[in-house]
């Protein structure tokens, strides 16, 4: 911060200007290139998919961690439990990341049912050789209807909270939320004390007892 009775700053920033901003001119045409090398790459990757099945993941940070969204690749505990051997999965059409661990039971399972939805209803397995058919190849009104999928392949759809509404009642109106929440906190607070206070009291009731019992002796 400035001090004292100085000039106002008003630099002449204005010589070779063009030395010191950087331009993207070259946007539209690096679109127009993406576009043409996406297309290229359908081409050659005929008639498999354009891209590979990929899990759905949560984003990381607490920030972004409700999103979801394509991750890298399968663990090996999904197609283990999916039955998908880990050397099959790349040659038909998915994705593995040989480094990714599950680190809850929900994601393992959502990513299971998605390997065995592909894996049932999405899944087309041309022969190696046209006349000569192996074990998991698929048939031919299989093969004929089959078609290019471009798009991505099982795209991830967040399903939203269904919103459920109830009429106020007189009840909840009544209710105090912070009277409840300090009472809450007090008792947990209190928790240590109060059962030290009992253990005491008991075991002078019990020391009492004894005495009247010898008394009464």
């Amino acid at each position: 911060m400035v001090k004292h009775n100085n000039v106002i700053p008003n630099g002449h920033f204005k010589k070779d200007w063009q030395n010191y901003v950087k331009t993207w001119f070259n946007q539209p045409a690096r679109k127009t290139r993406r576009r043409s090398a996406r297309q290229a790459k359908a081409v050659k990757a005929f008639p498999r998919p354009a891209g590979k099945l990929r899990p759905q993941v949560h984003g990381q940070t607490l920030k972004y961690n409700m999103i979801l969204r394509e991750g890298r690749g399968f663990s090996l505990e999904e197609l283990k439990a999916a039955g998908i051997p880990k050397k099959l999965a790349p040659t038909i059409g998915i994705a593995v990341d040989h480094r990714r661990r599950n680190c809850s039971l929900e994601g393992l399972q959502a990513n299971v049912r998605r390997l065995k939805a592909f894996k049932d209803k999405k899944l087309v397995v041309f022969p190696r050789r046209a006349r000569k058919t192996k074990a998991g190849d698929s048939t031919p009104e299989e093969l004929a209807t089959a078609t290019q999928v471009q798009s991505p392949v099982l795209p991830v759809v967040r399903e939203k909270a269904a919103v459920e509404l109830v009429m106020v009642t007189e009840e909840m109106r009544s209710f105090n939320a912070y009277a409840k929440l300090r009472l809450e906190g007090a008792n947990e607070r209190l928790l240590g004390a109060r059962l030290k206070r009992a253990a005491e009291a008991e075991k002078e009731e019990k020391t009492q007892s004894k005495g009247l019992g010898c008394l009464v002796c």
